[in-house]
């Protein structure tokens, strides 16, 4: 069974960096569409990426935050920097796949809804201080 480890998150000044880890097992994450969620007053959506390489980032955290991956560690990060008080939340990864009966090369498009994604990190805490 697919399970999503994170690692990663901490405490930080305004205007510091951070990197947070979401390691998948069971699965090739190659194949998988990924985000990273936050949750203060409410879950939203910060990062996503399809299963073709593109991203895209919320308008609060563009230019700042980074989605990558690496396959070979079959683990994808959020690269955070010049961080913002308002960036204070616990941080999600999640991801879904394309539809089984799309085969092997089958698409997932990114999304921010987080109905859509099937599998979830166990969340962390990242805090940024004035």
């Amino acid at each position: 069974q697919v399970q999503l480890v994170q690692s990663g998150g901490g405490s930080v000044q305004s205007g510091g960096s951070l990197r947070l880890s979401c390691m998948m097992t069971g699965a090739s994450i190659n194949r998988y569409c990924m985000g990273w969620f936050r949750h203060g007053h409410e879950r939203v959506g910060v990062a996503v990426g399809d299963n073709k390489g593109h991203t895209n980032y919320a308008d609060s955290v563009k230019g700042r935050f980074t989605l990558s991956q690496d396959n070979a560690k079959n683990t994808f990060y959020l690269e955070m920097s010049s961080m913002k008080p308002e960036d204070t939340a616990i941080y999600y990864c999640a991801v879904y796949g394309p539809p089984p009966y799309s085969g092997a090369g089958g698409y997932c498009p990114a999304t921010y809804s987080a109905a859509d994604y099937t599998y979830w990190g166990q969340g962390t805490q990242v805090t940024v201080s004035t």
